[in-house]
């Protein structure tokens, strides 16, 4: 009877040994995480600062500036 609770009680949480296997990330997926963000930063921060995007950025800010009045 109790090997069949705990086979069940295993079961539902998932074990031990699944949790001991997927502890988290490790430095080097941190890593990877890091360069993977700052990739993105850095695309987005060049489309955003290019000529025309920043023109329609200024244009929607200014009309909404201006919807209050």
């Amino acid at each position: 009877m109790y090997k069949a609770v705990r086979a069940r009680v295993g079961v539902l949480v998932g074990g031990t040994r699944a949790a001991r296997r997927d502890g988290g990330m490790v430095t080097s997926e941190y890593a990877m995480g890091i360069v993977a963000a700052v990739a993105f930063a850095v695309v987005l921060y060049k489309v955003v600062t290019s000529g025309q995007i920043s023109a329609e950025l200024q244009d929607v800010v200014k009309r909404a500036l201006d919807a209050g009045v």
